[in-house]
C-alpha cells in the first residue's frame, strides 16, 4: 500500500520542443486520472496503448501512447501512469493543465518519484545515488559505473559486510549472555579474528579512490614557463578555441578548465599561467594559482619549449614526479640532440603546429586515466567513504577492547555505519541532500 495520500505528476523529459515528451503520474489517484484523461477503460498493464487525451472543456489534446503500471509493480511501488505525447510545448502545457484540475493531484517536487521508490523499498539509497549518477554521466565509463551501482553492485557489497558483522555480533552477544553454557573456548578468538578480517577488508576498500575519481573525473594541470604552448595544447586536445593563444608571454593569467572524454574516462584539463617571477600583481596571482592547481591535480602535464632545447625551465622541472607527463612542445623547432628524457623521465615530442605527437599524448592520458580510475572499489561518494571510515574505526576499537560489552557496542556502531549507506538506519539527515539532486519528473 502507498504511504503517500496524494498523487503527483510531472514532465519526466526535458522541457522544450522534442519528438516525444513523457508525463508521469504516481499515487492512489493515478487510475482515476488516467481514466479521466482518456475517457476510456484502462489499458492492459505494461502494454503501450494508443489513446486520445481529453482536456478542459472536453477538447482533445493529443493522440498519445499510454502505459499503465498498477502497484506494486512500478518504479515507485504505487499506481503509475505514463503518457508519451508529441513533444510540443503546447501539447505538454495542455496535458499538465488537464492534470492540475483533477482532485488529489499535485505537481511533483524534484526527485519525488525516486523518493517514493525508496519509501516503498523499490530502491535503497545506494541505488538511488546510482540513478542520479546515471543521469549525470558524461562518459562511457561513468555510465557503466553508475549502471552497476543502480543495479545494486554497491548494495550487494554493503550487505555482505553488514551480514558478516551482524553474524559476528550475534556470536559475541551469545558469548556475553550465556557465560555458563558449554560454548567453545576458542569462540572469542575466532570472533576477534573475524573482526580483524572484516576491518582489513574495509581498509582495502578505503585505500583505493578509483570509483570516486571516475565519478568526479581526473584533473590534469598543464604547467610550464610562459609561451611554451600550454594554451595551444589545451585547444588541440579540446578541439576548440578554449584558451586565448598569443605570442605575448603571460597571456593566460587565470586557470581555464575544459572537460573532456578520453577513451570513456572523464578528464578535466586546466590551463594555467606561465611559471615565472613577476612584478605584475595579477600575473603573480596567476602563478600562485597555477602552483596550487599543480599541488591538487591528479596528473601534471609539464610542457617544455622545443625551441630552447636542450635548455629546460628549472621551475617546471621542479614539478616532475610520478604524477607528471613530460612534453617537449614545438617539436618542429627542435635541434639536435633529440629529447629522450627530462630529469630521468621519458618525454613526448609534440607540435601543435604540425599535429606531431597529439595522438600519443591522448593515448598516454588515456593510460593514466584508466590506471587511476579502474579498480574493484565501489565507494563513489564522500558519504560512502565517511561511513566506511566510521565502521573501520569502530572495528579497530573492537579489536582492542578488553571488555566484551564495549566490543559488542563497537560492532553495533559498525553495523549501523554500513547500513546507513544503503539507508537501512539513521537516514533522515541525508535523504534531502540526495533527492534534491534529481530533476522534476524523476
Amino acid at each position: 500500500m502507498s504511504t503517500h495520500p496524494d498523487t503527483i505528476y510531472a514532465l519526466a523529459t526535458p522541457p522544450g520542443r522534442s519528438g516525444v515528451a513523457v508525463v508521469r503520474i504516481s499515487g492512489p489517484d493515478a487510475r482515476a486520472a488516467l481514466a479521466a484523461l482518456t475517457d476510456r477503460a484502462l489499458p492492459k498493464p505494461r502494454v503501450a496503448t494508443l489513446r486520445r487525451l481529453i482536456g478542459k472543456d472536453d477538447l482533445p489534446i493529443d493522440d498519445a501512447l499510454v502505459l499503465w503500471f498498477p502497484a506494486p509493480h512500478s518504479f515507485t511501488g504505487e499506481d503509475v501512469a505514463e503518457l508519451h505525447l508529441h513533444g510540443g510545448p503546447a501539447v505538454i502545457a495542455a496535458t499538465l493543465a488537464a492534470l492540475s484540475v483533477q482532485q488529489g493531484l499535485r505537481l511533483a517536487e524534484p526527485g519525488e518519484f525516486t523518493r517514493r521508490a525508496f519509501d516503498h523499498d523499490k530502491l535503497d539509497l545506494a541505488q538511488v545515488e546510482g540513478i542520479a549518477d546515471l543521469i549525470a554521466a558524461e562518459t562511457e565509463m561513468q555510465r557503466r559505473q553508475a549502471l552497476r551501482q543502480a543495479e545494486g553492485a554497491l548494495s550487494r557489497r554493503l550487505e555482505t559486510w553488514r551480514s558478516d558483522l551482524a553474524r559476528v555480533l550475534a556470536r559475541l552477544e551469545a558469548y556475553i549472555d550465556f557465560p555458563d553454557e558449554d560454548l567453545p573456548q576458542q569462540l572469542l578468538s575466532s570472533i576477534n579474528l573475524e573482526i580483524g578480517q572484516i576491518a582489513d577488508t574495509l581498509g582495502r576498500e578505503l585505500a583505493g579512490h578509483a570509483a570516486e575519481r571516475l565519478r568526479d573525473g581526473l584533473t590534469i594541470a598543464i604547467l610550464g614557463a610562459p609561451n611554451v604552448g600550454k594554451s595551444s595544447i589545451i585547444n588541440k586536445l579540446a578541439q576548440r578555441d578554449a584558451a586565448i593563444v598569443s605570442s605575448i608571454a603571460g597571456t593566460t593569467r587565470d586557470v581555464i578548465e575544459v572537460r573532456m572524454d578520453v577513451a570513456g574516462y572523464p578528464v578535466t584539463l586546466a590551463d594555467t599561467a606561465g611559471l615565472r617571477a613577476s612584478s605584475d600583481e595579477i600575473e603573480a596571482e596567476g602563478v600562485r594559482r597555477a602552483l596550487g592547481r599543480a599541488e591538487h591535480a591528479d596528473l601534471k602535464l609539464l610542457v617544455f619549449d622545443g625551441g630552447a632545447w636542450p635548455r629546460i625551465d628549472p621551475e617546471t622541472a621542479k614539478l616532475i614526479d610520478d604524477q607528471a607527463i613530460c612534453v617537449v612542445n614545438k617539436a618542429d623547432l627542435l635541434r639536435e640532440p633529440e629529447p629522450v628524457a627530462v630529469e630521468g623521465r621519458a618525454v613526448l615530442k609534440l607540435s601543435c603546429k604540425t599535429g606531431l605527437g597529439l595522438d600519443a599524448l591522448v593515448a598516454e592520458i588515456a593510460v593514466r586515466a584508466k590506471s587511476a580510475m579502474s579498480g574493484g572499489e565501489v565507494l563513489t561518494r564522500a558519504r560512502h567513504r565517511a561511513a566506511v571510515e566510521e565502521a573501520k574505526a569502530a572495528l579497530d576499537r573492537a579489536r582492542g577492547a578488553g571488555q566484551l560489552e564495549l566490543k559488542a557496542e563497537d560492532l553495533r556502531l559498525a553495523v549501523r555505519a554500513i547500513g546507513r549507506i544503503a539507508g537501512r538506519v539513521d537516514v533522515e539527515e541525508v535523504l534531502d541532500l540526495i533527492f534534491r539532486e534529481f530533476c522534476i519528473g524523476k
